[in-house]
């Protein structure tokens, strides 16, 4: 395959893809100059990892068939646009967990040790011993996980190390698994943050998490509160955040927030960065050397896999369940123009293929099994005509 490598990933995944017959081409780029990359080298799989991905680009690519995320989220692809025109979105989950959960429990004590201003006062010949000298410490306070997947788990194992006691909650959580996880459950986001001494965000971008961190959240809070943001800017109401910040003493690290810059060095205008009681990091949380390797070697993977089946792990834009309505199973001879014939029959009576798998029997006569799931009730009279065709065995038809 034709494989562009927009961002930087490590040598050996590169090395890796070429060893394995891929045309690669690395191209530190985006907007414009990934645009014209795409079409240029006529790619056919594209891997990004803080680069956006536009319907632009996606339209413009007409060769462009995977694009894989080497890292958890995806939010910085067109997944709408994508789907639209046939392209295969993938993303590398789990790979960079240790990295983000220990960024968040640096964050933890960076605030709590308030290292930020320490280091900066020390560096410009302060020294104010008296005035960071009050930290109240971590051990046996409550540290609350709103989102329980890989990293959140990581981020609960790594807290309960230093002595934290773990509230959590999650879409998943259950009182039994959170028992397993050795975590107590809460019952929503809100009943999370009332909770806790420390809150920390580890759930996906989606629709159903837009600005879950709101109002009512942050007024759950006890003051004094620590907030921390390692997952995406779009859960958190920057708005309601600035009110907590001001009136309820809250205090947050935020890796990640709105409106974040999609270019690697230039100005930083966010309303957060100059705001005392706020610790802005540059969304590094996976970005160390082992995370990198790791989502290096899953987008290889991904790449690979698609290349020589077809298939496409972790795909993110395929439906769960499709819209088919009715399933038709063909059996019949591994001979070829069957199928061709077979679903001719299914166009001219006006049905939708949704999914479609053929299986091939082994013996020395071959046999397969082919199922046709389609939207739209089939006429009474199909399944006599697809028996009608030669080499075909049997034909049966159930309504999903």
């Amino acid at each position: 395959m034709r494989v562009l490598i927009a961002d930087k990933v490590p040598e050996k995944s590169i090395a890796a893809l070429k060893h394995t017959g891929h045309r690669v081409v690395a191209e530190n780029c985006s907007g414009d100059q990934l645009q014209e990359a795409l079409t240029a080298q006529k790619t056919q799989a594209l891997v990004v990892r803080s680069t956006k991905v536009t319907r632009k680009m996606i339209q413009h690519a007409s060769s462009l068939e995977l694009i894989v995320r080497a890292g958890a989220g995806y939010d910085s692809i067109d997944l709408e646009t994508a789907s639209e025109y046939g392209v295969f979105v993938a993303n590398c989950p789990g790979k960079n967990a240790s990295a983000v959960a220990e960024l968040a429990i640096g964050l933890m004590i960076s605030l709590d040790r308030q290292i930020p201003d320490n280091v900066i006062d020390a560096r410009a010949g302060k020294w104010m011993k008296s005035k960071y000298a009050k930290a109240k410490g971590l051990k046996g306070r409550v540290l609350g996980i709103v989102g329980m997947g890989t990293i959140g788990q990581f981020v609960a194992q790594m807290a309960q190390g230093i002595g934290l006691r773990v509230v959590a909650w999650s879409r998943s959580l259950t009182p039994e698994s959170a028992e397993a996880f050795g975590v107590e459950y809460a019952d929503s986001p809100v009943d999370v943050a009332a909770q806790s001494d420390i809150v920390s965000l580890h759930v996906a971008a989606t629709q159903a998490t837009f600005h879950l961190a709101d109002q009512d959240f942050f007024a759950a809070m006890k003051p004094g509160t620590f907030f921390i943001n390692t997952t995406r800017g779009s859960v958190v109401d920057e708005s309601a955040l600035l009110t907590a910040l001001d009136k309820h003493e809250i205090r947050a690290a935020l890796d990640v927030f709105a409106d974040e810059p999609s270019y690697k060095a230039g100005a930083l205008t966010t309303h957060l960065h100059k705001h005392p009681s706020v610790y802005l990091t540059h969304h590094i949380g996976a970005s160390t050397f082992q995370a990198q390797e790791a989502t290096g070697d899953e987008a290889v993977r991904v790449i690979n896999m698609y290349a020589n089946t077809g298939v496409v792990p972790n795909c993110v834009n395929i439906a769960v369940q499709s819209s088919a309505t009715h399933l038709i199973t063909v059996r019949h001879l591994d001979k070829v123009g069957v199928l061709a014939r077979v679903l001719d029959l299914v166009r001219k009576c006006n049905l939708n293929v949704q999914e479609m798998e053929n299986q091939v029997f082994a013996g020395s006569v071959n046999a397969a099994v082919a199922r046709i799931r389609v939207v739209g009730k089939p006429p009474a009279e199909l399944s006599g005509l697809l028996k009608d065709i030669q080499d075909v065995l049997a034909v049966s038809e159930i309504k999903l």
